[in-house]
């Protein structure tokens, strides 16, 4: 099997699909406290933020490979949704210096992901 084969196509997208809604998952369960903390919204908003971290946590059960691979992987896939967040949500465009750091850490997943295992 090479990276570039059919089947390894398609598992590699279902994985970064995951990685995309597990990484909305924990942002939703951080940013809601922050509204609390930092904008004074109801504190009502701990409960959705507490469910959503459930469903991350569930959610990063659902990975394919071992946990520590995953967890490694994952991060460049939540360094790309966090800073999507920061500009369709927060309204603050990423610069440049956003952009490149991003494609690394992107890099840095497909590796993780794509290396070939014994």
């Amino acid at each position: 099997m090479h990276w570039y084969d059919m089947e390894t196509l398609i598992t590699f997208l279902r994985v970064l699909l995951l990685f995309t809604i597990t990484a909305l998952a924990e942002i939703i369960g951080c940013y809601l406290p922050w509204l609390i903390l930092k904008q004074g919204r109801p504190i009502w908003l701990l409960a959705p933020a507490a469910m959503s971290l459930v469903v991350f946590a569930w959610l990063l059960t659902l990975h394919p490979t071992a946990a520590g691979r995953t967890y490694a992987a994952y991060g460049g896939v939540y360094v790309a949704v966090a800073l999507l967040w920061l500009w369709q949500v927060e309204g603050v465009r990423p610069n440049l210096w956003d952009v490149v750091g991003c494609a690394l850490t992107l890099a840095g997943m497909a590796i993780i992901m794509l290396a070939p295992r014994t």
